[in-house]
């Protein structure tokens, strides 16, 4: 029998970018998934204070050179990979000039948000999905962790549902506790719509607050985690009243949990752990 392929997106994982506890999961979780016999791959950004040295980053030609249209702006992606040797785990880290490399990840030094978040969020995952496409690799099951991964679900479920990478794949987004009080860009909703979708697949991310990226998300996905003991009030409603199948925060501390997730979601056997 073929081994379930699993992709994780996520704006952070140890040891490359410690932020949030997200970081901690998105480095145990995958681990543990192909410890149990899964096919992993994990994208992420390559963040400016990420040390491609110390780390052993190095680009990969043939994924690199792709544009991404962001607002009509072509946009390069670079693409570069680092192991972590003790996991046999392999990282791919989506680069681009312009966005990422910063000394500083959503804020600047006086911590103002940063006004192009919109845009950085939306180019990961656009990337993201790109770069899978390149790899040629069609995961079954494919797992966002956090608000930079929130339009991934949308994207799958609109302008890649047809696609021969994606067509067959089920979405699971991982909820955590707000991540920022700020708001992205008033025209997030309208950039993040890309050729081929209507302007009503993101109107859900209007108010483009933490709130409105996470209920977005929830809502073109198969399946939430809960990834925090708290969670807001308006997503825990969202939640419940779109009767999404969940695993609870509680549940979600075993990994044997997310293997039986996986394998159910991949053979359409969606059941809720909660």
């Amino acid at each position: 029998m073929a081994k379930t392929k699993l992709l994780f997106i996520t704006h952070e994982m140890s040891p490359f970018l410690e932020l949030t506890k997200i970081s901690e999961i998105t480095r145990k979780l995958p681990q543990a998934m192909q410890d149990k016999g899964l096919e992993i791959r994990i994208l992420m950004p390559r963040f400016g204070n990420i040390n491609e040295r110390r780390n052993r980053l190095h680009e990969v030609i043939r994924l690199s050179g792709m544009n991404i249209i962001i607002d009509d702006n072509d946009n390069p992606l670079i693409i570069k990979v680092a192991s972590i040797p003790a996991a046999r785990m392999q990282v791919y880290f989506l680069d681009n000039e312009e966005y990422f490399q910063r000394k500083y990840v959503f804020r600047d030094n006086s911590n103002k948000f940063y006004e192009d978040n919109d845009e950085r969020t939306i180019f990961f995952c656009k990337g993201a999905l790109e770069t899978v496409k390149k790899l040629g690799w069609s995961p079954d099951v494919v797992h966002c962790h956090g608000w930079m991964s929130a339009l991934v679900p949308t994207y799958l479920k609109t302008i890649y549902k047809d696609d021969p990478t994606f067509k067959n794949s089920k979405v699971v987004y991982s909820v955590y506790e707000d991540e920022f009080s700020e708001k992205l860009s008033s025209e997030f909703a309208r950039k993040a719509v890309m050729n081929g979708m209507l302007a009503e697949h993101t109107e859900i991310f209007k108010a483009a607050d933490n709130t409105a990226l996470n209920i977005g998300a929830i809502s073109y996905s198969d399946m939430v985690v809960f990834g925090s003991e708290t969670i807001n009030e308006e997503v825990l409603k969202f939640v419940k009243k779109a009767n999404k199948p969940t695993l609870e925060y509680a549940s979600a501390s075993d990994f044997e949990n997310f293997y039986n997730l996986y394998e159910e979601i991949a053979n359409e056997e969606l059941v809720s752990l909660a």
